[in-house]
């Protein structure tokens, strides 16, 4: 049967996932705490509209696509006291709250190390200094589309994805809010109409189109496996996909580990 496997949010738009037991899914279609807050680059505070809606794209801020160096920071956020903890390995980089003394602290040592990493050239583009941490820290806003949308992708598409790199690829990589286990490699791709997940019943909306984010390890924030051209050249993509894109179909509710997954 097929089940929830696993669950993540992503507390700051391109950081560490944090591994969940349960979820949130609002009924506007994104995850409770999911992607609350942002470093932005200094040109790039203020939402852009497309489709009618706030849109906040990821090439204006700090994301994995272009500095994968991000991926060796370990995060963890205390949404009751709006605190962020940041660290490199055993190596302490800020434990700070969200006022605005926090904040700076926060940007100041997030700079700090990037610019020890071999993505330091990304920041002395211009606009992208000072670096800014934006968002209230609840609203759920920082997805890479204006709509949101909750990510999900098999548990088997990864494995054999990872056969065809002869190595084992980790789903952190692929920074999907629900891994299902039980279907078929790719079976994902072709799901249609619905999808009934626990007790919340999704409408299908499309395949997701990956970028170079997959391509740091999650572990190191080194680019060790080539992910993009795998997708394509191996499984004869014409764009690089794994994963669907799912709205709440009638509200939200809660997915937990184990719940039933089940296609219309």
């Amino acid at each position: 049967m097929a089940s929830v496997a696993a669950l993540y949010r992503y507390p700051v738009k391109g950081f560490t996932p944090e591994v969940r037991e349960q979820i949130v899914v609002q009924d506007d279609g994104r995850v409770e705490g999911d992607r609350v807050l942002a470093f932005r680059f200094a040109d790039a505070v203020e939402p852009e509209v497309e489709d009618g809606l706030p849109y906040w794209p990821k090439k204006r801020g700090l994301a994995l696509m272009d500095m994968p160096s991000l991926a060796r920071l370990k995060l963890s956020y205390d949404s009751h006291r709006r605190w962020l903890t940041i660290s490199d390995g055993d190596r302490m980089l800020v434990d700070a709250a969200l006022d605005d003394a926090g904040r700076r602290e926060i940007e100041d040592s997030v700079t700090a190390w990037l610019r020890e990493t071999s993505d330091a050239r990304h920041l002395e583009r211009p606009g992208r200094l000072p670096l800014r941490l934006i968002g209230d820290g609840v609203t759920s806003q920082f997805q890479d589309r204006p709509r949101g949308y909750v990510s999900v992708h098999a548990a088997a598409s990864v494995v054999e994805l990872g056969r065809a790199t002869d190595g084992v690829v980790d789903d952190r990589r692929f920074r999907s809010n629900i891994v299902v286990a039980g279907i078929a490699p790719w079976s994902e791709l072709e799901w249609q109409g619905r999808v009934r997940i626990g007790d919340v019943v999704f409408a299908v909306q499309r395949p997701i189109v990956r970028c170079a984010a997959i391509m740091a390890n999650p572990d190191t924030g080194q680019r060790d496996a080539p992910l993009l051209r795998t997708l394509t050249r191996e499984f004869g993509q014409s764009a690089p996909t794994l994963g669907m894109l799912l709205l709440p179909k009638s509200g939200g509710g809660v997915l937990r580990i184990g719940d039933p997954v089940e296609v219309a």
